[in-house]
């Protein structure tokens, strides 16, 4: 039993590339750039290992998105640009634990992107920036990398 938990932990971290982090958010509504973090994990990687960068979280109030960081108000924009589309406090699912607003902003964005992968670096623009979009927060969220 423990052989086969070793090998499923090989074949997720070795053969199919993953790696993950987790990142705390330090507000309800908050961005947090998480380029420098990938970047790590990614650098130095041959080519022949993968065409592609996956970035992806595991839940459904947080979002991943690729936006300007450089002016940090271009994500103070993004934010109020969706509260003020999105509102809390008016959906359904408020019943239940008051946080419907950040499921539909999380699905909205969607919970990954991904970036071209050569030569052992992402293509990034020049003024893009990986960012955890928190709707939901503050939390401890996982962020998943994988290459493709």
């Amino acid at each position: 039993m423990i052989f086969l938990c070793v090998a499923i932990i090989y074949i997720f971290l070795v053969i199919l590339k993953l790696m993950e982090f987790t990142i705390r958010s330090r507000k309800r509504e908050d961005v947090v750039d998480i380029t420098e973090q990938i970047k790590k994990l990614v650098v130095g990687k041959k080519a022949e290992e993968g065409k592609a960068v996956l970035v992806y979280t595991p839940h459904t109030t947080c979002a991943i998105m690729i936006n300007e960081n450089y002016d940090p108000n271009v994500c103070i924009d993004i934010l109020a640009a969706l509260k003020n589309m999105i509102p809390a406090g008016k959906w359904l699912h408020d019943k239940i634990d008051d946080n419907a607003d950040a499921h539909i902003k999380a699905s909205i964005i969607g919970p990954s992107v991904v970036i071209p992968f050569e030569n052992g670096k992402m293509k990034l623009g020049t003024w893009q920036n990986i960012i955890l979009g928190e709707f939901d927060g503050p939390k401890e969220r996982t962020i998943i990398v994988e290459i493709l």
